[in-house]
């Protein structure tokens, strides 16, 4: 997720379209890139608002990396600097020393287009953003950084699936991951019909899916339901009203309230939320669709620990493996931030 203060006051006033990631060197086991997978190395830079970060929240937590791979968490209000370290002591990131994501941009390449976006990878060696290619980061964590996975971390990228999880996972990002974004920023009715549209239609075929699994692909647990995830916990507390995303809220949909209720209740998933960044965010950055910045005091959150009955359809979220630990210290949501 990007931006600055001069682009989210212009959302809404044009047509939306998502930057490419334009740093996208990989870091691997074999350092082909330049940047070999090292304990201790790098730093991944985060806001728990954005869903594209929170996928490598998530992903991060499942593997078991918290010891490997250190997490800078940033501010959900951003300033004209985009994303800032105004949670830590001193308004800087302890291990960075930076007070701003876009410090680690800018020794890396100085006027560099795309703006400023987490998730962000940073080799704390230099200080120097590695990258921010939040479509590649995740599968990496799941592959190239195995050596350094927790002893009974879950496959979510497993190798005879790849090619069914890509062509779902290709299918959420462009009607729904996108897709409510698209709606949220459309410039005209037409566009935001469009989009609208295409967002609940492919969030019923996914509950048609879902009605007979349990999970997307497979009988585990999946960089598939973690992407799907990151949108749906969102979907209620800010796509619904902010993005008129009003068709119909998760919760009058039984499979897909199910479905993202069993991950939410799944150690490594609903321990990452924290709603209040998410809806500050959302509502006091996106001026250009929301000038007054005013916060909405709802959902009701506490239906998300209500039971699902998902176990019904079979399947092992970790597979043979087994459930994270607990959160590690100072990682943990805040009260507020939890339903």
């Amino acid at each position: 997720m990007a931006g600055r203060d001069d682009g989210n006051s212009a959302y809404g006033h044009k047509a939306f379209k998502r930057s490419k990631s334009h740093f996208a060197d990989r870091i691997t086991a074999d350092g082909r890139d330049g940047r070999p997978v090292e304990a201790g190395r790098y730093r991944l830079v985060v806001s728990r608002a954005c869903p594209w970060a929170s996928r490598a929240v998530i992903s991060r937590r499942l593997l078991g990396l918290e010891d490997t791979l250190s997490m800078a968490i940033a501010d959900p209000i951003q300033d004209d600097r985009s994303w800032r370290f105004t949670l830590d002591p001193d308004g800087r990131d302890p291990v960075l020393g930076i007070r701003f994501l876009a410090e680690a941009y800018d020794r890396r390449e100085q006027d560099h287009p795309g703006g400023v976006s987490v998730p962000a990878i940073v080799d704390v060696t230099d200080g120097e953003l590695v990258t921010n290619d939040y479509q590649r980061i995740t599968l990496d964590l799941a592959t190239e950084w195995s050596a350094l996975h927790r002893e009974g971390a879950p496959d979510l990228y497993p190798e005879p699936l790849r090619g069914e999880i890509d062509a779902v996972m290709a299918e959420v990002y462009e009607d729904v991951n996108n897709g409510v974004y698209r709606a949220g920023f459309a410039s005209g009715q037409d566009e935001y019909e469009e989009a609208c549209a295409a967002v609940f239609r492919r969030l019923e075929l996914l509950a048609s899916r879902l009605a007979r699994t349990r999970y997307l692909v497979g009988g585990t647990i999946t960089e598939a339901d973690i992407r799907l995830f990151t949108t749906l916990v969102r979907f209620d507390a800010v796509y619904h009203g902010h993005f008129k995303c009003n068709r119909w809220k998760l919760t009058e949909n039984d499979v897909l309230w199910a479905y993202a209720r069993d991950l939410f209740q799944t150690p490594g998933f609903g321990d990452t939320v924290d709603f209040d960044h998410i809806r500050r965010h959302y509502y006091q950055v996106h001026t250009g669709i929301n000038p007054t910045r005013i916060v909405p005091l709802g959902p009701d959150l506490s239906g998300w620990l209500s039971p699902h009955h998902r176990e019904r359809l079979g399947g092992r979220p970790f597979g043979v493996g087994t459930p994270p630990g607990p959160v590690r210290p100072g990682e943990e949501v805040p009260p507020r931030g939890r339903p």
